[in-house]
């Protein structure tokens, strides 16, 4: 490696680990000299503990979030590039399905993922393909604005020479598309990241294991904070100390939480004997 190369190396890799390093020791200083409680803020090495102690199973769920996340930016690629090709080649076609494109993409993934997961038997392409939905805008718009954006010198010479439609396509339309294409591929990346776990979260709730979300919502319930910040949840033994040192408030959760499971169970029976009467 060259002199020149060495700053700028230390320079984009050096410098953001200089500034985790930093911020995770604030962290932990902040929450030692303070006596944060664990179920509250956890401390990094809490985290790490975590992270140790329970590896097989969260590597199992991030493995399984990170296929979901590449099969759909696979197939967001795929339909993208397929989908910018047909655009450029008419007016017409692009004017016809260009608005449901931007259709898909101003929709909430957290109002149609319900649906999806209804009507697609398999838990994991139901998954593909909420997040293929969220990342597949910014490869269309972009790969068909770089199709458009070519040198019009060079189109008219094509012209000139009486290139062909594929011709004129892939010699000078893709290579001219490139700068366009990954810059849509690398928000595409994280937006099918962003679909993949927004699309467990609607998954685990209705009680479907999958990846790192229904981690974070099994977390959630069982008061794992430590495990919760790891994902980014096992009960800390503070929490422990702080029910038996405090069991009016236990139970007067429990006694809260049998309570609204009474009143709903009531009003369920309650149903049931309206639609007998009725029918």
């Amino acid at each position: 490696m060259s002199r020149d190369r060495l700053p700028s190396f230390a320079l984009r890799y050096g410098a953001p680990f200089a500034v985790g390093i930093a911020l995770l020791y604030a962290w932990q200083a902040v929450v030692t000299a303070y006596d944060v409680p664990p179920y509250l803020v956890p401390s990094p090495l809490a985290v790490l503990d975590t992270l140790r102690r329970d590896g097989t199973l969260l590597w199992h769920a991030l493995m399984f979030t990170l296929a979901v996340t590449l099969l759909a930016l696979l197939l967001a690629v795929v339909i993208g590039l397929a989908s910018a090709f047909l655009f450029v080649q008419s007016r017409v076609i692009e004017a016809s399905l260009f608005p449901y494109a931007v259709l898909l993409q101003v929709t909430p993934i957290v109002a149609i993922a319900p649906l999806i997961i209804i009507w697609v038997k398999d838990t994991t392409v139901a998954l593909v393909i909420c997040a293929t939905i969220v990342a597949l805008f910014p490869i269309v718009s972009n790969t068909t604005l770089g199709l458009r954006s070519v040198d019009p010198g060079l189109a008219e010479l094509f012209r000139l020479y009486r290139a062909g439609r594929l011709q004129t396509l892939l010699r000078l339309r893709v290579p001219s598309a490139l700068p366009y294409f990954f810059a849509g591929l690398r928000v595409s990346t994280g937006l099918a990241l962003i679909g993949a776990v927004v699309a467990e979260f609607v998954a685990g709730t209705g009680g479907t294991a999958s990846g790192l979300a229904y981690q974070i919502l099994l977390s959630g319930l069982q008061l794992s904070r430590d495990r919760r910040y790891g994902l980014g949840p096992r009960l800390p033994d503070s929490a422990f100390r702080t029910a038996a040192q405090h069991p009016e408030a236990v139970c007067g959760f429990v006694s809260h939480r049998r309570d609204r499971y009474s009143a709903l169970l009531a009003c369920r029976a309650g149903d049931e004997a309206r639609a007998a009467s009725l029918a």
